[in-house]
């Protein structure tokens, strides 16, 4: 299978890459410095692009077979538009060169889910520390529910680095309006390329934490 993995360099991102290659996918990843990318490979390719630069992103999408977007960024003061921008961008040329499978990451906490991610987050860290940032994931998410793709939208609970544990719950309903949840960005990435073929999810958006 051939993927395009956007957010290479981030977190989940990197988990994308190195398990879809453990997994005998051959992977490009998009990234704006190539030389931040210091797996090698021979069934990886590092490709320079820019989400905010349409023919980049068309010209990585051309001939995959399915794409996973972790896309984040750390310009959390003040107004962005660049998760929504660049996935408006993706999406664009996902249906221009007929590639249909589209996994993208983005956060509990975000339209159906707002609210579940605990009394720390809710009250205090989204809204006074990243509203701009979950604004630009509810508007991220609604470019993609407006795509002809097949697409999943993938809410995770509080990303930490800690090691896989393999079970994990996913679904609707999860989190907590008092605690927050939390799992692992490996166990975030091994479901979002589970999902990717398996396709329990298509047209919907999952949450998974522990």
């Amino acid at each position: 299978m051939r993927l395009l993995v956007i957010g290479a360099t981030g977190g989940t991102g990197a988990q994308l890459v190195n398990q879809a290659l453990d997994q005998g996918c051959k992977v490009t990843a998009l990234v704006r410095r190539p030389g931040t990318v210091t797996r090698a490979h021979p069934s990886l390719r590092v490709v320079k692009g820019d989400v905010l630069d349409s023919p980049s992103i068309e010209q990585a999408v051309r001939g995959q077979d399915g794409v996973l977007s972790a896309l984040g960024h750390k310009r959390w003061l003040g107004p962005t538009y660049i998760l929504s921008e660049g996935t408006r961008n993706i999406v664009r040329a996902m249906e221009s060169c007929g590639v249909k499978r589209f996994v993208c990451e983005t956060s509990l906490g975000v339209g159906s889910s707002w609210g579940r991610l605990g009394l720390l987050y809710t009250l205090f860290v989204v809204p006074f520390i990243l509203p701009f940032y979950y604004w630009d994931k509810g508007r991220q998410e609604a470019i993609i529910k407006g795509s002809a793709l097949d697409w999943t939208i993938v809410q995770p609970g509080v990303l930490t680095d800690g090691p896989a544990r393999g079970t994990y719950r996913h679904g609707t309903g999860i989190g907590s309006w008092l605690w927050s949840v939390r799992i692992s960005r490996a166990d975030t990435a091994a479901f979002m390329l589970a999902e990717l073929t398996e396709r329990r999810y298509v047209r919907q958006v999952v949450e998974v934490a522990y």
